[in-house]
C-alpha cells in the first residue's frame, strides 16, 4: 500500500485564530489496521501530516486534543495532492480559562443598558442597578446575561421587534442572574408577541416542566426558537397583571455537532455559558462580545 496520502489542517479557536498550543493528533484508517500518532504537533500554523494511505483507503477518524481545548473528533480523508486544508475548530474548555475581557459598560447596546438600569433589585445584588450591576456579576453571570442579550437582540419577533426591545421597556427589570438564564419581570405583550410568532415559526411551544415557577406564579407557556443548536427559550409565568419570564439559550447538544466534541468529555457536565458562547460565534456567527483567555502556551 503506498503511502502517499497526506492531511493539511487548519486548526482554529472560536474566534478563528490558529491555536497557540502543541496538540496531540491520533489518526485511524477505517478499512485497514492503520494508526498513527502524533504528540505535541505545533498547530500555531497550518500543519501537514505526511505518510499517511491514499485514496481508495484514505478514511481516517482523527482526533485532537489540545490542553486548553475540549478534544474532537471527526472524519477526514487524505489526498495526494496540496491545497486541500481541512479546516477544524476546538472550543475552549471553560476549565481552562484564565481571564475574560468583557465589553465596557459603554459599549453595549442601548436596550441592554435600559434594562441594567432599572434592574436594582437583583436577588443577591441589591442596590446595584446599571453599571455598577453589570461590573459587580462574577465572570460566569456576566457572561451568561451577554450570551442571553446578544441573541435576544438577534431574535426578531413577527412584529418586526427584537425580543430585547420588550425588555428594554418599562416594566421590564432583571431579578435573578444565573450563568445559565436570567429571569425578569416582563410585560404581558412580550409573551403575546412570542405566542403569536409562532404561527410565523419564529417560536415553537415546548414543554417548560423543567422550569419552576416563582412563589405565587403558574406557569403560562414555554417556546424556543427553530435554531438547530443556540436555541432561545421564554418560560413565561403570571400571577394577575404581573408577568415573569424564565429566559435561557438551550444548549440542545451544541458541542457535540457544532464542533464534533469527542462525547465522553461532555459525560456529566453541566452546560456552560463559555460554551454557549462559543456555540453562538461558530454556529450562527453571533458574537456576545467577550473573549476568552487560557494561559500562554510554555
Amino acid at each position: 500500500m503506498a503511502r502517499d496520502g497526506r492531511l493539511e489542517l487548519r486548526v482554529l479557536d472560536a474566534y478563528g485564530h490558529f491555536i497557540q498550543e502543541r496538540a496531540d493528533v491520533v489518526l485511524r484508517n477505517q478499512a485497514v489496521t492503520d494508526h498513527v500518532r502524533l504528540a505535541g504537533l505545533d498547530l500555531s500554523r497550518e500543519a501537514v501530516i505526511g505518510d499517511l494511505l491514499g485514496p481508495p483507503q484514505n478514511l481516517y477518524l482523527l482526533e485532537i486534543g489540545a490542553p486548553s481545548y475540549r478534544p474532537v473528533r471527526r472524519f477526514v480523508s487524505t489526498t495526494t495532492r496540496p491545497g486541500s486544508a481541512r479546516l477544524i475548530s476546538l472550543p475552549i474548555d471553560p476549565h481552562k480559562v484564565v481571564r475574560v475581557d468583557f465589553p465596557a459598560y459603554e459599549d453595549l447596546a442601548e436596550a441592554a443598558c435600559r434594562l441594567l438600569e432599572r434592574s436594582d433589585g437583583v436577588l443577591g445584588q441589591s442596590g446595584h442597578a446599571g453599571k455598577d450591576l453589570y461590573l459587580n456579576l462574577d465572570p460566569i453571570r456576566r457572561a451568561g446575561l451577554l450570551n442571553i442579550l446578544a441573541k435576544c437582540r438577534r431574535t426578531l419577533l413577527a412584529n418586526g421587534e427584537s425580543v430585547l426591545a420588550y425588555l428594554a421597556a418599562e416594566p421590564s427589570a432583571l431579578v435573578e442572574i444565573r450563568g445559565d438564564r436570567f429571569f425578569a419581570s416582563v410585560p404581558k405583550e412580550l409573551r403575546e408577541e412570542v405566542k403569536h410568532s409562532v404561527a410565523e415559526e419564529i417560536f415553537e411551544p415546548v414543554s417548560g416542566a423543567l422550569h419552576t415557577p416563582p412563589k405565587g406564579f403558574s406557569p403560562a407557556g414555554s417556546f424556543k426558537t427553530r435554531d438547530s443548536y443556540g436555541n432561545l427559550q421564554l418560560t413565561f409565568f403570571a400571577r394577575g397583571s404581573r408577568w415573569v419570564a424564565d429566559i435561557d439559550i438551550d444548549d440542545a447538544a451544541g458541542l457535540e455537532h457544532v464542533f464534533q466534541v469527542v462525547r465522553n468529555a461532555l459525560t456529566g457536565r453541566p452546560t456552560h455559558p463559555y460554551d454557549i458562547h462559543q456555540i453562538l460565534l461558530l454556529h450562527q456567527e453571533l458574537d456576545s462580545g467577550y473573549r476568552l483567555r487560557t494561559a500562554a502556551p510554555a
